[in-house]
């Protein structure tokens, strides 16, 4: 019974390293192109920044789910996950055209900036994630 349980052990890590791999690819990609350091920031404890970027990878991992979920194979599961990333940056740029120095005001520590570009970030991600429709 445990052996038979264990089975699906391979396929799990699989896909699980493979999300792991996304999402470090996702924070590395997303934390490069906006004009604040997200990191230093939440390391001087700005709570925007923490609260943009935890919802922005919650935004991402929920496609990144979907395409766990859907997909036919590890390569088609990283090919979403891809379209998952290049989502979340475009919300990025279409969310500053109505705040045009929102990294600016995240980095001063201002919440509702940071608020609008994390709850953009995850309404644009469940989006996606119901949109993956194989």
């Amino acid at each position: 019974m445990i052996l038979q349980s264990l089975a699906g052990l391979p396929a799990f890590l699989t896909y699980f390293c493979t999300a792991l791999v996304a999402v470090t690819l996702y924070l590395f990609v997303y934390t490069r192109l906006t004009p604040h350091d997200e990191f230093k920031l939440i390391r001087d404890n700005v709570p925007g920044a923490a609260i943009s970027l935890g919802l922005s990878l919650l935004g991402f991992t929920l496609p990144v789910v979907s395409a766990m979920t859907h997909a036919a194979n590890i390569l088609d599961c990283l090919i979403w996950s891809i379209i998952a990333l290049v989502v979340q940056i475009a919300v990025y740029y279409i969310v500053k055209i109505p705040v045009p120095d929102l990294s600016g005001r995240i980095a001063r520590g201002e919440l509702a900036p940071a608020i609008w570009l994390g709850l953009s970030s995850l309404a644009a991600g469940a989006l996606n994630a119901a949109s993956m429709i194989y």
